[in-house]
């Protein structure tokens, strides 16, 4: 889908989550896009989205897009699993041709399909990602060949989201999820909630580096290169200011997105729901 005919190069990318997991597709976009201005979307009021009901989900979804269009921007990136899984088609006819929408589950998908010497994929994520079995399908669709295993580990997004990482209580939770009998003999694993990169060390610590970490953020960012450029909206003069919203303040979330953009990241609340 091409972006309206009233955008222009120069418009801000949007990018939504249901917390700090979205930073992280964020901070590679920025990174690899250092030209491009971006309004990021928090909804740490509704937090964690795995857990809400499918209607629930694409209504908080569909606001959110509303949201980021009123801001004039040129592309839509649903960085989160969940709301990827259940509100992207959703979203995608809501914004119609005003905007250009990417998930974070597609761009994944089409890399994985492609690996070579992958034969068995494990997949972790929320319930809703999990149960939606989008990764599952989409991969299987593609690649015939490859076994694909998912498995749901609801108390990793609210644990990151509470600043648990890097510390003894992650491991611990991490194991206890990795050591499961469903995602035995993988050779690769899908971190299918863009929280989990923030845990990428300890997750390849404990496979000792024998398989292969499929980190969508960086994924999707090249996806959103090719898309841009492919619509002829790249930007190349000087980044304006980037914005971060959030539905609900925490002291975690501050804390967190220090990780990606130091302290020259101001938040800004911002209730949708009034």
């Amino acid at each position: 889908m091409k972006a309206s005919k009233t955008v222009k190069s120069s418009s801000p990318i949007g990018i939504f989550d249901s917390g700090i997991g979205g930073l992280t597709v964020a901070d590679a976009i920025h990174k690899l896009l250092p030209s491009e201005t971006l309004i990021y979307f928090g909804d740490t009021a509704h937090l964690p989205y795995g857990d809400k009901a499918p209607e629930s989900i694409r209504a908080y979804s569909v606001r959110i897009a509303d949201f980021l269009l009123e801001h004039g921007c040129k592309m839509i990136v649903i960085a989160c699993n969940t709301a990827s899984s259940i509100a992207y088609e959703t979203v995608k006819e809501h914004v119609g041709g005003r905007a250009t929408v990417i998930d974070v589950i597609n761009p994944v998908v089409a890399e994985v399909s492609s690996m070579k010497k992958i034969t068995h994929v494990g997949v972790i994520g929320t319930r809703a990602t999990i149960r939606s079995n989008a990764y599952a399908t989409r991969i299987v669709r593609q690649n015939e060949s490859l076994k694909v295993s998912s498995l749901a580990t609801p108390l990793l997004a609210p644990m990151i989201e509470e600043g648990f990482f890097n510390n003894k209580i992650s491991r611990t939770v991490i194991n206890s999820y990795l050591s499961r009998p469903k995602i035995k003999k993988i050779d690769a694993l899908i971190l299918a909630c863009t929280h989990y990169p923030l845990i990428k060390a300890e997750i390849n610590e404990y496979y000792k580096g024998n398989i292969t970490i499929v980190d969508s953020a960086a994924i999707v960012a090249r996806f959103v290169k090719q898309s841009l450029a492919a619509s002829k909206l790249l930007h190349s003069g000087k980044a304006g200011k980037h914005r971060f919203y959030i539905s609900d303040f925490t002291k975690s979330f501050e804390q967190s997105t220090k990780i990606f953009f130091k302290d020259k990241l101001k938040l800004e609340h911002k209730n949708l729901w009034k």
